[in-house]
This record gives structure tokens, sequence and C-alpha cells, in this order.
């Protein structure tokens, strides 16, 4: 099993589908990572010899903000934002939808569950 930035990556899938599997590689950067480092993105990853998987953990650690890295600095930009208490920051401290959707009905996946109000009955 290849085991990429502190990913175990799944052996019989294309290469670019498993490099995916990688917070913070999406399907288009997973294609110029094959391209720039030479891999056809056909081949599945346990036809890789030791030396290729090199070379793209190589490419990764030099290009990319992945894994850990990415959480901790996402994180920080909403901490960032937390402090300053600017509009979004209060948005995620109250825990609601921070890109400006309706909260009237629906948010429920943010909100959390509906919770009954006492002494609401017609």
């Amino acid at each position: 099993m290849a085991r990429i930035a502190g990913v175990n990556i799944p052996t019989h899938k294309r290469v670019p589908i498993a490099l995916t599997y990688i917070h913070g590689i999406g399907p288009a950067a997973a294609s110029s990572i094959c391209e720039s480092v030479g891999i056809d993105s056909a081949r599945r990853v346990n036809e890789l010899s030791d030396a290729e998987v090199l070379k793209i953990r190589e490419y990764i650690d030099a290009s990319l903000t992945v894994e850990g890295d990415l959480r901790r600095e996402v994180q920080m930009n909403i901490k960032r934002l937390m402090d300053l208490g600017c509009y979004r920051g209060l948005r995620h401290r109250r825990n609601l939808p921070v890109r400006g959707q309706r909260t009237h009905t629906n948010a429920r996946t943010r909100k959390g569950p509906a919770r009954a109000i006492a002494g609401k009955k017609k």
C-alpha cells in the first residue's frame, strides 16, 4: 500500500483517483501531478514502482499544501476571522451559515436538529 503525505492511498484505483484521497488534492490537481511527474493517468497505484511513488511524494511536498498543514491553515484563518469580530467570524462563532444562506427555514445541518418552543400551541 502506497503512503503519500501520511495517507494510505488505495492500491487498485487509478493514480489520479487515488491521489484525491489526500486532503487538499482534487481531481484537477491530481491530473496535473500525474502530468508533471510523467505518469500515465491510466495506470493503477499497484503498478507504480517505488521510485515513481517517491517522485509523486516529493512533488506534493514541494509544491502543495496538504493534510495536516492545510487543515491547520484553514483553522487559523477561521480563528483569525473570529478574533477580528467581523461578520463572517461572528457567524462561525454562533455556528450559523457563513455564506449568505437563508436561516428562517432550512440551515438544519449547521444549526442542528430543531428544538421545540415551550408553550407554542395553537
